[in-house]
């Protein structure tokens, strides 16, 4: 029964480190524990829509609840793994008396300290296999530090790469820009400019799907909001005389078909054409 409950515990770490994996090296449309956490807040949005800043907390904060997600998981199950063997598999200070400490708080605690690496010294494991089981799961906390690290730096430059697209969207539109300006050079060159943007978004969706349920906003910044003057800018171009703009447009369709795509296989789960999947991302993100 003891190694049962280690049997457990070290199950329940293993769960959490898949979940790291596949969150931040090989990201997965079938799901996992933080995919869970953030499309479970994002569902909550409608509830609090007519309140801009509250909706605009929800990446934030799904990442925040990821993070602790992990780090208690991780605790928890070590904890689990320690709480069998205690008190004969640990060594305890002439201060404490290992009979009083040997419940699950106490494993908690040891858990907790090992993986912070703060070396208390307190409660130290004395038994063989608890002495090579501890220094991994110092090695487990220090990772889950970095990659809560680098997830942050992966995420925030993917959201700033897709409302600089957004931007740029948006100066096109504010431009007035006409069908006869695009028969040039000029004109094809933006709308080459725009399928490459769209297809670095495309990339991050697909490299980052948490970043999909960061709100940007009801402004500007929005590509929900604006993305979709881009496919009628493809639309009027692949009419055009000048076959490099027709050539471009063709590209442009094919990115915004790419990122329609990902947003409905990993998000939306219309099954409409891609304009249906615009049109319900900017629904889904509080785009009229």
């Amino acid at each position: 029964m003891d190694w049962l409950v280690s049997l457990i515990g070290a199950a329940m770490v293993l769960v959490i480190l898949r979940d790291v994996f596949h969150t931040l090296w090989h990201p997965t449309r079938h799901g996992g524990l933080s995919r869970i956490v953030m499309t479970g807040l994002w569902r909550l949005l409608p509830l609090g829509r007519a309140v801009r800043r509250a909706a605009g907390l929800v990446g934030p904060l799904g990442m925040v609840g990821v993070v602790v997600m992990w780090a208690s998981g991780v605790s928890v199950g070590w904890a689990l793994v320690y709480w069998p063997h205690l008190p004969e598999g640990f060594a305890f200070s002439s201060s404490l008396e290992p009979a009083e400490h040997s419940g699950p708080v106490d494993a908690l605690y040891i858990s907790l300290v090992i993986v912070a690496t703060l070396g208390l010294g307190d409660i130290a494991p004395e038994e063989g296999w608890l002495r090579v089981v501890a220094p991994l799961e110092a090695l487990v906390g220090f990772a889950l530090l970095t990659a809560t690290v680098s997830w942050v730096l992966g995420i925030y430059p993917a959201l700033a790469r897709r409302r600089t697209l957004a931007l740029r969207i948006c100066h096109l539109r504010s431009a007035g820009l006409m069908p006869r300006q695009l028969e040039s050079d000029a004109g094809a060159a933006v709308l080459d400019g725009l399928a490459c943007d769209i297809t670095r978004v495309c990339v991050d969706l697909a490299q980052y799907p948490e970043s999909y349920y960061f709100h940007d906003g009801p402004g500007d910044t929005s590509l929900a909001r604006t993305i979709r003057f881009a496919a009628d800018l493809a639309a009027q171009a692949r009419r055009a005389e000048h076959a490099g703009v027709r050539l471009a447009a063709s590209v442009l369709a094919a990115a915004l078909d790419d990122l329609a795509a990902v947003l409905d296989d990993r998000f939306l789960h219309t099954q409409g054409t891609a304009q249906q999947v615009l049109a319900a991302y900017a629904h889904d993100h509080g785009s009229r």
